[in-house]
């Protein structure tokens, strides 16, 4: 009995432990290469290398009071923060692994109906203070969010077309010595476009727009709540910049060597992270207006027309099928 209590309590801090571990340093890296390309001073102080700064800031944010208005929902108010890294964390479970936490036929779509599920959070936490500001930031999010994700949607589309199956580990058997990125690089372009506006990262962080706008769904909130959906757009960007990489990049499975086949993997997605940084550093903001655009007039057509082509491709090569 004891054993098998340990084993259920070993088991998800093993799988939660290093997701945590990667977000608090991925936090400090961006913040390492923002000061690089921008010429001025870097987290430096706190231990040596400032590798101290990621639990540094993660206690300053806990450890600070809980401030809710008294108009308010409670329930909403606490709920809808912890649904933001519940959802980033279950999100992890289809990726290929040499023994995955959850072995799903349908993995792709498990992934963007988990996905479509953080607007919820986001308009939860902009619904939950009962305040017009924070609730008029909130809409503007939702609708960022659920623009790209159509586009996102089409892109993975296009790709289960491509390689055949709904699981990522039919994508790592589904080339042989070519990346997909070679034949597929619009696709890849706008997936990594899509990416940047669903985590509303820099240039497309209008969720954040503090500075130009109200800042939406996080600005009636302090300490740990204020953290939790900062620390679930972090973990969705580790996990959307390792799904181009088992698209795009070729295979990650290496059989029999799950250690070569982790090192493979996070090889691949520790630069589309950094680059997450550097566009974070190189561009500004965009307009309202011009996100929308991007989204329903640009983005929306070519990849209704690049998933028609998919779909007509084999049809061309191979004939119609027989009547039946």
């Amino acid at each position: 009995m004891l054993i098998t209590l340990m084993t259920h309590l070993i088991n998800p801090l093993g799988y939660i432990v290093p997701i945590l571990l990667a977000v608090a340093f991925l936090t400090l890296v961006e913040r390492k290469v923002l000061g690089y390309m921008q010429l001025r001073k870097n987290p430096n102080v706190v231990g040596p290398y400032n590798l101290l700064q990621p639990i540094v800031d993660g206690v300053k944010l806990f450890i600070k009071e809980l401030v809710r208005l008294s108009t308010s929902f409670p329930f909403l108010f606490l709920a809808a923060p912890i649904l933001a890294p519940t959802l980033a964390m279950m999100l992890r479970a289809p990726m290929p692994k040499s023994y995955p936490v959850i072995d799903l036929n349908l993995g792709m779509l498990f992934i963007l109906a988990l996905s479509s599920l953080a607007a919820y959070s986001i308009l939860g936490s902009g619904w939950a203070p009962n305040w017009k500001y924070a609730l008029i930031g909130t809409l503007r999010a939702v609708a960022q969010t659920i623009s790209y994700e159509i586009s996102l949607g089409l892109v993975l589309l296009s790709m289960i077309i491509f390689s055949g199956g709904y699981t990522l580990r039919t994508f790592n058997v589904a080339r042989e010595s070519i990346w997909l990125l070679t034949s597929a690089w619009p696709l890849a372009a706008m997936c990594n476009i899509s990416t940047l506006a669903e985590t509303n990262w820099a240039l497309f962080d209008l969720t954040e727009g503090g500075s130009e706008l109200v800042s939406g769904l996080n600005v009636e909130y302090a300490g740990g709540l204020f953290a939790l959906p900062f620390l679930a757009e972090y973990a969705i960007i580790l996990l959307m910049n390792t799904h181009p990489a088992v698209l795009f990049l070729g295979s990650s499975l290496i059989p029999n060597v799950p250690e070569l086949m982790v090192i493979t993997l996070m090889t691949k997605a520790a630069p589309l992270s950094i680059l997450f940084s550097w566009v974070r550093a190189s561009y500004p903001r965009f307009r309202c207006d011009q996100l929308m655009h991007l989204a329903w007039k640009d983005f929306l057509p070519f990849t209704l027309a690049l998933v028609l082509w998919y779909i007509a491709l084999p049809i061309a090569l191979t004939g119609l099928p027989p009547q039946l």
